[in-house]
């Protein structure tokens, strides 16, 4: 629960038990400053709380878990509710080029070939990068999920996610599309899982084919980088960007084994805008869909907030004083002290530094319970 002053969240020193932080709206340097001076005047009071929606679903105070697990379950619990009011204010974020239109409609007829489909996602946002619509394209085709990037999660995240698959029977794996790593795990285990459609064929007297697997994601996820590393060569365009690849291609890997290609895929429209920020947060989305500011200024009251961040690691990437964990405030500063007052380049610089791991390799996600 917390407490709203003219468009700051304040924490309530009233309630126990909370944690929220305060929540900034758009602010000129005046009112930053402001901002910053003890208030004079009375002020409208909003008092908001009750439950919200949350992707983690809700604690259960009955479990024999031990307290430290509570207390993680408890925090991704409120990050995600404070991710929930943080973004109700903000530009919806939305992007459907038209070329995923034109991809969606060939997938789905491309997908009545595949033996076996390789989904593949963000190790750092797994849950924000499938796309709603998967399980019911994919119906009772065998399916391998891979988590691209594990380099850039802790190996707690690791863990947690690997334990949440092999709970839920997911064959899951890991990997690196940038050095390769779990690739070659993934080509074992797609022909591995494909291996009875040859056994049917030569039942029927046909000869045996190569296995085809359909590699489907978001866009920038690695999916084109992951084909490349699999084939030891560049076959398929990549680049650190999303909407690079748009265009369906079928690639040869050996002689047991064929790979589509495909442009990253979204929903016409995104309606849990939590998930959309955190598309943009790790780059899975084109820029102009989003304010880049605006993102920053999220990205960093969750960098404050985690805690294998925090404020200390902020202030030791930039020597600014975090306000009350307002992410908003503190991005008008960094424009200040090193921008020339340039609060699109100090965002930028932000959600850069967050992508190359200079806080840290760190998931903004963990597994729903």
């Amino acid at each position: 629960m917390a407490v709203q002053l003219n468009g700051l969240w304040l924490p309530n020193p009233s309630i126990s038990g909370t944690s929220p932080q305060r929540r900034c709206s758009s602010l000129s340097t005046a009112s930053v400053l402001a901002a910053a001076s003890p208030l004079s005047s009375p002020s409208t009071i909003q008092i908001v709380g009750g439950k919200t929606p949350s992707l983690y679903g809700t604690a259960n105070t009955n479990s024999s878990d031990s307290l430290e697990v509570h207390k993680t379950e408890n925090f991704w619990l409120d990050l995600d509710a404070d991710l929930y009011y943080w973004t109700k204010t903000l530009r919806p974020i939305q992007w459907y080029p038209g070329h995923i239109a034109k991809t969606e409609k060939e997938l789905k007829e491309q997908l009545r070939l595949m033996d076996v489909v390789i989904e593949v996602r963000d190790a750092r946002i797994p849950m924000s990068t499938t796309h709603p619509q998967m399980d019911l394209w994919l119906g009772n085709r065998k399916r391998i999920l891979v988590l691209n990037r594990e380099d850039m999660i802790s190996t707690e995240d690791r863990n947690a996610w690997a334990t949440y698959f092999a709970r839920q029977g997911t064959k899951v794996v890991f990997s690196n599309g940038q050095l390769g790593m779990g690739t070659m795990k993934l080509g074992r285990l797609a022909k591995a899982l494909a291996a009875g459609v040859n056994v049917k064929r030569r039942a029927k007297g046909l000869l045996p084919r190569p296995v085809r697997a359909g590699i489907v994601g978001y866009p920038n996820v690695g999916k084109s980088s992951l084909i490349n590393r699999l084939l030891k060569r560049r076959m398929c365009l990549a680049a650190p960007r999303p909407g690079v690849t748009r265009e369906l291609k079928w690639v040869r890997f050996g002689k047991d084994l064929e790979l589509l290609d495909s442009p990253g895929i979204l929903p016409m429209r995104i309606s849990d805008q939590s998930a959309a920020i955190k598309l943009a947060i790790c780059d899975d989305i084109g820029e102009r869909s989003y304010d880049v500011t605006d993102v920053a200024a999220i990205l960093v009251q969750m960098l404050s907030r985690l805690p294998s961040v925090g404020t200390k690691a902020v202030y030791n990437r930039y020597k600014i004083n975090m306000d009350g964990h307002c992410g908003k405030i503190f991005v008008q500063k960094l424009a200040a002290q090193l921008f020339n007052g340039d609060t699109h380049q100090a965002a930028f610089r932000v959600l850069t530094d967050f992508r190359k791991g200079k806080f840290g390799w760190i998931a903004l996600e963990r597994p729903p319970r």
